[in-house]
């Protein structure tokens, strides 16, 4: 399977673009490269995952976009509550992420054992 045709590709790719340009005026370095890093994950591995062979690598993969999906959820909040990031786009950040894990969840039971 193409991750490109993934829905949840789709709209972990473009959160992460939303993200490097939403931050792209903080000026706290290592706020903000923790922030993009986590948010460059979640679409990376599920690209990774899906182009390996065995269900359990495609497992493993697809827990760690989740792992990072949830990483960045709590920078967000955290990125809110210190003034980097407005409280209307940090709630639109969350939600998405939100959908994201839940797509991802959707996905790795395809993956499972039976």
């Amino acid at each position: 399977m193409d991750f490109e045709r993934l829905d949840v590709w789709k709209l972990s790719a473009r959160l992460s673009v939303d993200v490097y340009r939403g931050l792209a005026g903080c000026r706290d370095f290592g706020f903000k490269d923790q922030m993009t890093r986590s948010a460059l994950s979640v679409p990376s591995n599920i690209a990774e995952g899906m182009t390996r062979d065995g269900d359990k690598e495609k497992r493993y993969f697809l827990s760690m976009a989740k792992g990072s999906c949830s990483e960045l959820r709590t920078q967000v909040y955290i990125g809110v509550e210190v003034g980097f990031i407005s409280k209307e786009l940090g709630q639109d950040w969350i939600q998405r992420c939100k959908r994201i894990a839940a797509m991802l969840s959707g996905l790795l039971r395809r993956f499972q054992q039976p």
